[in-house]
């Protein structure tokens, strides 16, 4: 493997890759642990055929173990090469006049879960690049089509001019206003002084207009975006508006309030929608800003941005210039994917929300075979990765949307807006490849995955870029229904793209080869998780209520295969997940939190999504709400309190942290009155208690919003009595 890349201009070293040190024992593990479940399966086997245990019991146990088995054969293809990058980004020797041109979509859809504020921050931060800015271009989508976000957009340009030029000449790195001004680690000058009150004196006429619901006339301070707001009748509704695009920044024509820098451009887009048109939630959203932005500017390097994820490093577009402008590898690069990260975690990551594996672990794992997947925000793609293949390019139906186009009209002139309003249109993909082989790809509620995916089967690599200072931060929820309702929706669009012709078991194996194939089943098939989550969160349970063994007792040796799997495995996870940066205590509740979906988000999402299979029930895409007004609920956050709230997705885990209670106590009576008892059993429901510790505390011992509702814990009183009842007649 190549060491470094040099810039063929100066000479100098742009980015170095170098493997994991743990590689080597990795490997070897696999292979004693891939022995182990051989001779696990074998046990199950000879089990079917001699045991007196009840065949169904048996045979669920063994389909869990299988399912287990591939989750780990998956897990484990992206343990074979992980490798680690560092850029350099001092090295990128280019004049300003050669920087290319970036685009950057931020997408935003209901102003009231993501408020205004908060996609004003977001545009700020990337706004005041340290980048040239009359390369940049700004493209808010507001898929809610909202005055209120408007309106918010357009104080935004005005304090840009007054942010823009501060940043920059005094080398801020938190260039989100709210971030900036919150902090008590900076020393505050007379004119950091003054831009604070700037700042607080716009934010108070956002969050005033958006808490009134309109705009009122008093509050518009440019002349020329007056009448813009006269659009907004009774008839122009969330679902059925007509194209808004307003040019609320250019940098031909703007600079900064000193006269010295010319500001970025700031474009708001709504595109049209009609309840009869399908509009395809967020990758409609961004192929819209791709054809938009493709007549306006068509920059060859675009940044794609949640509107909660401002940017936290002034450096991180050369950081991936660092790639993709090197000519060894940029021909086949498609893009350049940075991990989220987030502000304002508990200190234990009480919900599992930094997702460690995920943006981590898995990722390096990713970077050493194609490339990691796309992560749905902070990702900086090449234009022309959404028109075909490296070698297969695919042309769309204008001229005006070739990925090589160089775009030298005025973006304010008559005709590049006529045609940018067309291309917003909701029929404008009608009879054209956008969504199946052109831009962001449609048929899943998890497009990130999905078009990542599909990019990797055309032959595009990518690379993943994690520099110490974070390049972009968010928030994180702040209660468990909020965590688990969003991997409810991850569990269905995943699922959608498993039950595909795109299956990433055949067609990804088949085009991306066995390990990264493989490699993405890590993720499509999460749901599947919840079979062997629920069979072994009841079964062994209700079989240590009745004395009856589903596990090999403590005199038996396939009892010590069953303990070398299971520490094992745990072993290995605690070790990737605390030499990537994590702590043991956030190890302990990333363990919980898998339970918990188990029970919840992927059993949910499974259920939801063979209803819709069957024309049962449609499911939508549900906005995750971005707002932390409950001072509350924010406070047991802190505090590491669960905050459940009501919700029948709580029903199954309740269940079963009755049922396993009861079962620990009544395994250790046996244990204690006869001096035997099944230990493995033992052991499992021991485990599942102490995961569930923060469930019997929501249940009886706390007073707060927070806890679980009266109906559900009756709920599961009930279900533990029926299915202690129905283990009488399958276990005895």
């Amino acid at each position: 493997m190549e060491r470094h890349r040099e810039n063929t201009v100066s000479g100098t070293t742009l980015h170095t890759c170098h493997p994991c040190r743990r590689t080597v024992p990795y490997r070897i593990y696999a292979v004693i642990h891939t022995c182990g479940i051989v001779a696990l399966m074998y046990h199950h086997v000879h089990s079917l055929l001699t045991a007196n245990t009840p065949l169904i019991i048996t045979c669920l146990l063994l389909l869990s173990d299988i399912v287990l088995t591939f989750m780990w054969a998956t897990s484990t293809s992206l343990r074979f090469n992980p490798v680690h990058r560092t850029e350099y980004p001092e090295n990128y020797a280019a004049k300003p006049e050669d920087f290319p041109k970036l685009d950057v979509f931020i997408c935003t859809a209901d102003p009231y879960k993501e408020p205004p504020i908060m996609v004003v921050n977001t545009a700020l931060s990337v706004m005041a690049y340290e980048y040239p800015s009359d390369k940049i271009s700004v493209y808010v989508s507001d898929d809610g089509g909202s005055s209120l976000t408007l309106f918010a957009l357009m104080e935004a340009a005005e304090f840009s001019k007054h942010w823009l030029p501060f940043c920059k000449n005094n080398n801020v790195q938190d260039r989100s206003p709210e971030v900036y001004f919150s902090s008590k680690s900076h020393s505050w000058s007379d004119e950091a002084e003054k831009l604070k009150l700037m700042y607080e004196d716009m934010k108070s006429r956002v969050e005033h207009v958006v808490e009134s619901g309109k705009v009122e006339t008093a509050f518009i301070t440019a002349d020329q975006f007056r009448g813009v707001f006269d659009l907004w009748t009774e008839k122009f509704t969330r679902h059925d508006h007509p194209t808004v695009i307003l040019v609320l920044q250019n940098s031909e024509t703007d600079m900064d309030d000193t006269k010295t820098y010319i500001m970025p451009n700031l474009i708001y887009v709504s595109r049209e929608k009609s309840k009869v048109s399908p509009h395809h939630f967020k990758a409609g959203a961004l192929n819209t800003l791709l054809r938009v932005s493709g007549v306006m500017t068509n920059s060859p390097i675009i940044l794609t941005l949640d509107c909660d994820m401002y940017s936290n490093n002034p450096v991180a577009p050369t950081r991936a210039l660092c790639y993709l402008t090197d000519p060894e590898i940029k021909t086949g690069l498609g893009f350049v994917q940075f991990p989220q990260k987030f502000q304002g975690v508990s200190k234990n990551d009480i919900y599992a929300c930094v997702y460690k594996r995920l943006f981590d672990i898995n990722s390096i794992g990713f970077d050493g075979l194609m490339g990691p997947n796309h992560v749905g925000t902070g990702c900086f793609f090449n234009r022309r990765v959404f028109y075909g293949g490296p070698s297969n390019l695919i042309l769309p139906e204008i001229d005006e949307l070739k990925p090589d186009r160089i775009a030298n009209k005025p973006i304010e002139a008559q005709d590049v807006l006529a045609l940018a309003h067309n291309v917003a249109g909701c029929d404008y993909e009608h009879n054209t490849n956008w969504g199946s082989k052109i831009g962001f790809r449609y048929g899943s509620l998890v497009e990130d995955y999905y078009t990542g995916y599909r990019l990797h089967c055309e032959g595009w690599r990518s690379v993943f870029c994690s520099p110490k200072r974070a390049a972009f931060c968010g928030d994180v929820p702040k209660s468990l229904i909020d965590v688990v309702s969003q991997q409810k929706r991850w569990a269905i669009g995943l699922l959608e793209v498993v039950f595909s012709r795109y299956c990433p078991i055949i067609y990804g194996v088949k085009s991306l080869g066995l390990l990264m194939g493989v490699g993405y089943c890590q993720y499509a098939f999460w749901a599947f998780w919840s079979l062997p989550v629920i069979v072994y969160g009841f079964l062994p349970q209700l079989a240590l209520l009745y004395g009856v063994s589903v596990f090999p007792k403590s005199s038996d040796p396939w009892f010590w295969l069953y303990i070398f799997l299971f520490l094992g495995a745990y072993a290995h996870d605690l070790l990737d997940f605390v030499l990537e940066g994590g702590t043991y205590g956030g190890w302990s509740n990333d363990q919980r939190m898998w339970s918990i979906r188990g029970f919840s988000s992927f059993l949910f999402g499974f259920i939801e999504f063979t209803l819709k299979t069957l024309n049962l029930s449609t499911n939508g895409f549900n906005l995750t709400s971005k707002t932390n007004d409950d001072e509350e609920q924010s406070k047991r956050y802190e505090q590491e309190i669960f905050d459940f709230g009501p919700s029948p997705m709580f029903l199954p885990m309740t269940t079963a942290a009755i049922v396993n209670l009861l079962a620990l106590v009544w395994g250790l009576y046996g244990l204690l009155a006869w001096g035997q008892g099944l230990v493995l059993e033992l052991m499992l429901a021991s485990f599942a208690v102490v995961n569930c510790l923060p469930i019997y505390e929501a249940m009886m011992l706390r007073k707060d919003e927070g806890k679980l509702p009266k109906r559900i814990c009756s709920l599961a009183g009930i279900l533990t009595f029926v299915l202690i009842v129905l283990g009488f007649f399958f276990l005895k």
